[in-house]
């Protein structure tokens, strides 16, 4: 099958245009766009060392490759984005179908309600969303009900109802079903209300002053006094998000993305008249090894469908495409437009907030699931590490000392993908001299499992459950001293591997290449959680050793010093630095010392 795809690429002509991954079923499994379809697709067949892994994966479920040629490159992404909604290839970057995530929704009714709904359909309503935290969408619906009193009601209770509800009367219904608004009105309401929602408060704001100045005019005074009111509360909501001036005039959007396994966030951030006035926010389905260039233009890609695009557009990497997204846009907007990544200025600190607030974000949605979230983590590594059993206990060794002094070794447990505390071990290497963490990693792993091995004979202990996975801090080195010790023991089966910190290389025994995890990638995550936490834990047990020692070889080394004296000399002089700072007298004028025990004191330490 390699080699028909690879033949079809090869009759690919050298053409723009659209190409397409199938497989047996005939079912779409990707579908990218190219300025020379040939070149394009040949380089899905070159070695599999400069292929990453979703495009490795690919190439294996296809079975068939098609194509499509079009007049320029802006017509194949048109192209693309129309097949990418139409078939939602798998591989591709998707928007999220997920029924937990909220939008609001401006209905296309005589007297339009704004609901909470969960599904988005072609019904001519207008759909603001999706808000990954219900918590946040039910507080820009708290808002907007204060804003622009819209009905709540069913459209059966409309019908039937006769005089003005409890919502009328605390100011959150213009009770239309009752005339106390008439429809002409009403529909300014509605309008505003979408205007908001969009962004756009300056033209909500303008819209109201007319009215408030023409019901003045009118002396309908009551009228204008609750215009009044409604303008002041949207100028009192809107002040906050106005915080980032960035200058007269000045029209962008500004995009965050975060991204963690299969899942990111892309965070859309409206400029209007030089202020950030609003946001929308998508949520994607991804792949591990997809990188910030290729999610931004998954992001702008769903996001300019329907709304123009202004001047500006910032992101925090340049989208591969980048010329032919900036040509879309620029017929999108019939003007021209442009993609950057900012360098100085307000728009780096626009950009900085977009992405906190997609990293807010995608942590809103991972806590939704917070206990799925470690399964998740553990069945990626099993399935990455080819694991016999789910990693439930992996255990993490590291190594801290200052040029081979004072050398200790932690051993941390996580447990279901979380940390269990009371199971850390700390070991202080009693037989290597001088820094060779090699021997250090050997020793203190050996000792670890000879423990263990006694105790599951003796009926348990402390040491007696073994890991599910042995990770340890370093490369290739480090993971070979570590096997030598387990092979003594008959513990070879013990899944074990290393993680170098450098590039994030997970190394296997027996295999000559390290295992590169995408970033992003779930297990990816959790090793580097494991081996963070071996290695904090390693450098607190260090840094208390270091500052012992460091006291012991000053202090009690002073011949007449012991324990008491010594810590008689630091309750009175606070620290070591105190005591050399001391005089002979002040010295001697401490419980148990003569002035000669003094004058020895300072000679010794200065």
């Amino acid at each position: 099958m390699f080699e028909q795809l690879r033949d079809a690429a090869r009759a690919m002509p050298e053409r723009p245009g659209v190409y397409i991954f199938r497989d047996e079923q005939n079912t779409v499994l990707y579908v990218g766009k190219a300025k020379n379809l040939r070149a394009r697709t040949r380089s899905y067949f070159q070695s599999s060392r400069g292929l990453a892994a979703k495009t490795i994966r690919l190439v294996q479920d296809a079975s068939r490759l098609e194509y499509i040629v079009t007049r320029s490159e802006v017509e194949a992404l048109v192209l693309e984005q129309n097949l990418i909604k139409e078939h939602r290839p798998k591989f591709n970057i998707l928007l999220k179908d997920d029924k937990r995530y909220p939008y609001l929704k401006l209905t296309n009714e005589k007297y339009p309600r704004l609901l909470v709904v969960r599904k988005v359909l072609a019904d001519g309503a207008r759909y603001f969303g999706p808000f990954p935290s219900a918590g946040r969408m039910q507080e820009t619906l708290r808002v907007m009900r204060r804003l622009f009193p819209l009905r709540t009601c069913s459209d059966q209770k409309f019908r039937t109802v006769t005089r003005p509800c409890l919502m009328y009367h605390i100011g959150r219904c213009s009770a239309p079903c009752v005339g106390m608004i008439g429809e002409e009105q009403y529909r300014e309401v509605v309008a505003e209300a979408d205007a908001f929602l969009s962004g756009h408060p300056e033209e909500v704001l303008s819209r109201l002053r007319l009215r408030m100045d023409e019901a003045a005019e009118g002396l309908r005074f009551e009228e204008a006094a609750e215009l009044r009111d409604r303008i002041r509360a949207v100028e009192y909501v809107t002040t906050p998000v106005q915080k980032v001036d960035t200058g007269q005039g000045q029209e962008r959007d500004v995009v965050g993305i975060a991204h963690e396994g299969d899942r990111a966030v892309g965070q859309i951030f409206r400029v209007r008249e030089g202020k950030l006035v609003g946001r929308d926010r998508y949520v994607l389905r991804v792949a591990e090894d997809d990188d910030e260039g290729e999610i931004v233009s998954a992001v702008l890609a769903l996001h300019y469908q329907e709304e123009r695009p202004p001047r500006e557009v910032l992101v925090p990497a340049l989208p591969q495409d980048q010329e032919v997204v900036a040509q879309w846009l620029a017929s999108r907007r019939e003007a021209k437009a442009e993609v950057k990544v900012p360098q100085r200025g307000a728009g780096v600190t626009q950009l900085q907030i977009a992405q906190e607030n997609a990293r807010i974000a995608l942590f809103d949605i991972a806590s939704q699931d917070r206990e799925a979230r470690p399964r998740r983590m553990m069945e990626a590594l099993q399935e990455a590490l080819g694991l016999p059993e789910l990693p439930r206990r992996i255990e993490g060794f590291d190594i801290s000392n200052t040029q081979g002094r004072e050398s200790v070794a932690s051993m941390v447990v996580f447990v279901d993908g979380q940390p269990a505390y009371g199971e850390y071990r700390r070991f202080r290497i009693k037989t290597v001299q001088g820094p060779n963490d090699f021997a250090s990693l050997a020793e203190a792993v050996g000792r670890r499992f000879q423990r263990g091995l006694r105790e599951q004979r003796e009926g348990g202990g402390k040491f007696a459950a073994f890991p599910d996975l042995l990770l340890i801090d370093g490369g290739k080195g480090q993971l070979s001293s570590v096997m030598s010790v387990l092979q003594e023991m008959g513990l070879q089966d013990l899944p074990t591997i290393s993680l170098a910190k450098q590039h994030e290389e997970v190394y296997l025994p027996e295999e000559s290449e390290p295992l590169q995890l995408g970033e992003g990638h779930p297990g990816r995550t959790l090793l580097q959680l494991v081996r963070d936490e071996s290695h904090r834990f390693a450098l607190g047990l260090h840094r208390q050793r270091r500052g012992k020692a460091s006291l012991h070889s000053r202090l009690d080394d002073v011949p007449g010093i012991g324990p008491k004296r010594r810590r008689a000399l630091l309750e009175r002089f606070g620290s070591l630095r105190g005591v050399q700072s001391a005089t002979v007298e002040e010295i001697a004028a401490v419980r148990g010392f003569t002035v000669a025990l003094a004058k020895r004191v300072k000679e010794e330490i200065g």
